[in-house]
């Protein structure tokens, strides 16, 4: 069975060709930082980006004018949104 890249004492272990090794090492030494702090900050700005842009909702130019004219001009409440408001707390 293989061992887990990610061991009980927060360690992540990384295999790397010795030509991106020397890459890296070569940014680590211009960015006057150590390894450790290098490729956490790194992976972390990539890994920021990449839920950022998950967790993002993208509106086509229609559908952002359509929120926007809901949001100006609300229709009026259902007898199922009535309902649901008077079921809630009268303070949250």
């Amino acid at each position: 069975m293989p061992r887990a890249a990610i061991d009980d004492n927060h360690r992540i272990a990384l295999r790397v060709r010795p030509a991106d090794k020397a890459v890296i090492m070569r940014a680590v030494a211009l960015a006057e930082t150590d390894m450790t702090s290098f490729v956490l900050r790194s992976a972390l700005r990539e890994a920021e980006a990449i839920i950022e842009e998950h967790e993002r909702i993208q509106l086509t130019k229609r559908d952002s004018r359509l929120v926007m004219e809901l949001l100006e001009n609300p229709p009026p409440a259902n007898a199922k949104l009535r309902k649901a408001a008077r079921a809630l707390p009268k303070r949250l």
